[in-house]
């Protein structure tokens, strides 16, 4: 008799299992009654290997963060270290620069640390290949999709960047803005970027519109910053834009300000659209109108599916969130007769 045997006869998942055993309260109480009435029954002796792997060591599951200018990671992440605590495990945060391997790092964490699991927050796509699996425990990668990778052991969760990109774009044109600028990250290492860019493209190949990337497409950290110088060349590159939509609100933040440096109004005279739903989005003058990541849900769904992983050694697990459009006040609808805009 084996915990995943528990698991079937009671009908809760090996997860609840191994919190009832622990003795953790996060548990209802119909639950707990059942799991017991079945541990009882067989005389199961709560030695299960997820008890045995977290008396083992402390660590839990290591959390590796790359960036910390992305408000969206600190929600995503307090999220993340409740939902762990849960669930019995120890979350341990790893703040790592931007220019760093987050894959090296992770093996440097599980020489030294012997975690579960490795979460990653804010990775280059670049860094990941199938020598991830040598690191012998079961990984996530949050807010990026790796549906492609086709690694053994690396589950991902996040929305689909390309759907979600696609239907801004679509608000953008709806409201009669052609001559669009866009902000993101670096292509060849944003994969967030990449699969946004891809949306906004097929969104003006679907209306028979032209792109001109070297024109529209200014690359940017993913800082206020970064928003802020991307916008000034944008300036330059496209001075007859009516509207610009930046992959993530804190480069959108960055943007609008540039725009009132240059003496511009947001939205009367361009308007500015972002990606993520921060809490500040919903704060400014004007409101931001941007994409709504779930962040909460994203965090409990990618520790539910990684310790999952952990636990009943199941394969890698790929999900898609749904997003948000929220509209707010940063974006001016313009005549739709006039087709130079």
């Amino acid at each position: 008799m084996t915990i995943k045997d528990i698991a079937r006869e009671a009908g809760y998942a090996v997860g609840t299992v191994s919190r009832v055993i622990n003795n953790n309260p996060n548990v209802s109480a119909a639950a707990r009654a059942r799991i017991l009435e079945v541990i009882h029954k067989y005389n199961f002796q709560p030695n299960s290997n997820a008890k045995h792997l977290k008396q083992q060591a402390s660590q839990g599951i290591a959390m590796i963060v790359k960036g910390t200018h992305n408000m969206l990671f600190a929600s995503v992440l307090e999220k993340m270290q409740t939902e762990c605590t849960a669930a019995g495990y120890n979350g341990m945060v790893y703040y790592i620069d931007e220019n760093d391997n987050e894959v090296d790092r992770a093996r440097q964490i599980c020489r030294e640390h012997k975690p579960h699991g490795v979460i990653f927050l804010g990775s280059d796509r670049n860094h990941f290949g199938p020598d991830l699996e040598e690191l012998g425990v079961p990984c996530l990668l949050m807010t990026n999709t790796a549906a492609t990778a086709a690694i053994a052991n690396l589950s991902s969760v996040s929305v689909d960047d390309v759907a979600a990109a696609a239907r801004m774009v679509g608000h953008l044109l709806d409201n009669g803005h052609r001559r669009i600028g866009f902000i993101g990250g670096d292509l060849t290492s944003s994969q967030p970027s990449s699969a946004r860019l891809s949306g906004c493209l097929s969104e003006f190949s679907r209306r028979g519109l032209a792109f001109e990337p070297t024109r529209q497409y200014t690359v940017a950290r993913y800082t206020l910053a970064g928003g802020y110088q991307a916008m000034e060349h944008l300036l330059k590159t496209l001075p007859d834009l009516s509207a610009v939509f930046a992959f993530s609100d804190i480069m959108a933040i960055g943007a609008m300000r540039a725009l009132q440096d240059h003496g511009l109004r947001v939205p009367e005279d361009v308007s500015v659209c972002g990606f993520d739903g921060i809490e500040l989005a919903g704060y400014l003058s004007p409101r931001l109108t941007t994409i709504r990541q779930p962040a909460e849900r994203m965090a409990g769904r990618g520790v539910a599916i990684l310790i999952r992983c952990i636990e009943e050694q199941s394969d890698a697990v790929h999900e898609l969130v749904p997003y948000e459009l929220l509209e707010g006040e940063s974006v001016l609808r313009l005549p739709l007769a006039d087709e130079t805009h």
